[in-house]
């Protein structure tokens, strides 16, 4: 495939900014975690309102992906937890975090996934992080398995009151 085939290619990658249509964010979690719900994993995304979106954009920094006017993907990253985190991982000073990751199910596996990946780590590193942590349901092999081809690595797992499910907590160091 060469880049004029890559239907990513075009993707522009921003900020999130407070005019973005919320629904449209919202619409695009709740089909890029579809398949996911069909394995019987509740994330927050694959059932969360405008409002919870909302809030999760404004707790970190987000960026979008824009496809001819579209939003065809989204991310945050959020610093260091506070001390009432109950993930340990997400406490330690210099680790950063992302979530509320999301890319459309027609433009996956087109990389466009690891353009945000790229984009995250070196904001995070920007930002004086020496991690890059997140988590994603235990069960979730396949996810497991792509993040760890970019390099993450298991720190361990997390049990979230919102989930039906056992969280791994994966992570990258920034630094050599």
């Amino acid at each position: 495939m060469t880049p004029d085939e890559n239907p990513t290619s075009p993707v522009k990658l921003r900020r999130w900014q407070a005019d973005d249509s919320i629904p449209e964010i919202t619409a695009l979690l709740h089909l890029a975690y579809a398949p996911l719900a069909a394995m019987g994993l509740r994330y927050t995304a694959t059932h969360q309102g405008d409002e919870v979106t909302l809030s999760r954009l404004q707790r970190g920094t987000a960026f979008i992906g824009e496809l001819h006017g579209g939003i065809v993907a989204t991310v945050t990253i959020y610093p260091t937890a506070g001390p009432d985190s109950s993930c340990a991982w997400y406490r330690e000073p210099g680790v950063h975090y992302f979530g509320q990751f999301a890319v459309h199910p027609d433009l996956q596996r087109h990389g466009l996934g690891a353009r945000m990946i790229g984009l995250l780590e070196k904001e995070a590193l920007a930002r004086g992080a020496r991690e890059l942590a997140l988590d994603t349901a235990e069960p979730a092999h396949h996810l497991r398995q792509w993040y760890e081809k970019l390099g993450y690595r298991f720190i361990e797992h997390a049990d979230w009151s919102s989930t039906n499910y056992r969280s791994v907590i994966l992570s990258k160091s920034l630094v050599p």
